[in-house]
């Protein structure tokens, strides 16, 4: 069996995560001061104790979420003595899961992922004025009649606002990004071309669109100082959905990855052409698990996020 290793992104996140994995194995506290101290902020605390408002907050949600990530990841080679490059043959993360991704294959240090996700949540989140961007989940279309949507509510909606396709998550789920104004009008377009849900998402900015070009600024300079290293295993980047090694290009990625559509379908389906036939999602939550079959109906998917999980999978290797 071909695998993969893939890593969650935001919205997966809950008061509690990592405490499980800090209580049983010292490898994961180990992660979660590395992290702490990188920071200058006490975020293991806010993890496992809330409130989940803050923990939500794009800035500690990314960092933390990658933290819980690596901690699963540690646990697995020196607990479990597990040969990360021979037991993947790629890795992928959604959206700020790629430098969890990434964090895991060796490609960046655990303190500059921390610091750059730190960074990169408070760009997105100052990117725009709360209240002028927003994000809506459709339900029920592909990604070829959400792109008809696209382009009929930039025709229809203000001149100059912005309105695209974010994250091309499965069959039938795709999230778009953009103004309000513009998003509420694709909104209504999709019911009448049959979505069978089209909803605004709880989410502070509008992520994944050419609004965030600040933050997509921002993180070119800030990735102009890490060093970033060829990984054991290659990377599925979320804008190309296809495999990269080459340093230079991840960070160049890395930019485009901020405005850029996150390319998660086409991703799965790339690794399952590749010959990978389990994902297996280390971190919080089961989000990516869930997509798998509606992507790719020969690739099973697991989660490995707690002690329990971590066993079980070890005892399959």
């Amino acid at each position: 069996m071909t695998r993969a290793f893939v890593f969650p992104g935001q919205g997966s996140q809950a008061v509690g995560m990592g405490q499980e994995l800090a209580q049983s194995h010292a490898a994961a506290r180990e992660v979660f001061e590395e992290v702490d101290e990188a920071l200058g902020q006490n975020l293991t605390k806010l993890m496992f104790e809330g409130p989940i408002e803050e923990l939500t907050l794009t800035e500690n949600a990314q960092p933390a979420l990658m933290a819980v990530s690596m901690a699963v990841v540690r646990i697995l080679e020196k607990d479990g003595n597990m040969d990360f490059a021979k037991t993947a043959k790629y890795v992928a993360g959604h959206s700020l899961g790629e430098y969890s991704a990434l964090t895991a294959a060796g490609a960046l240090t655990l303190s500059d992922a921390a610091r750059l996700l730190k960074a990169r949540g408070l760009a997105m989140q100052q990117a725009v004025p709360v209240g002028v961007g927003a994000m809506a989940a459709l339900l029920g279309l592909n990604i070829e009649p959400v792109e008809e949507v696209v382009a009929e509510a930039r025709e229809k909606a203000k001149a100059g606002e912005v309105v695209s396709a974010a994250n091309d998550n499965a069959d039938g789920q795709v999230v778009l990004s953009g103004h309000k104004g513009a998003v509420e009008v694709a909104i209504e377009i999709a019911k009448e071309k049959g979505a069978k849900k089209a909803m605004l998402l709880p989410v502070s900015a509008p992520f994944h669109c050419p609004l965030m070009q600040p933050a997509a600024d921002e993180m070119a300079e800030r990735l102009k100082e890490v060093v970033i290293t060829p990984p054991r295993v290659p990377l599925v980047a979320n804008v190309t959905a296809s495999e990269v090694s080459d340093p230079d290009t991840i960070r160049r990625l890395l930019v485009e990855q901020v405005t850029g559509r996150v390319r998660w379908r086409e991703s799965v389906l790339y690794m399952g052409e590749q010959g990978v036939s389990e994902l297996v999602e280390l971190g919080a939550g089961k989000i990516l698990t869930g997509m798998v079959r509606r992507i790719n109906r020969e690739m099973t998917g697991s989660a490995v996020g707690t002690p329990a999980d971590i066993d079980a999978f070890l005892a399959k290797l």
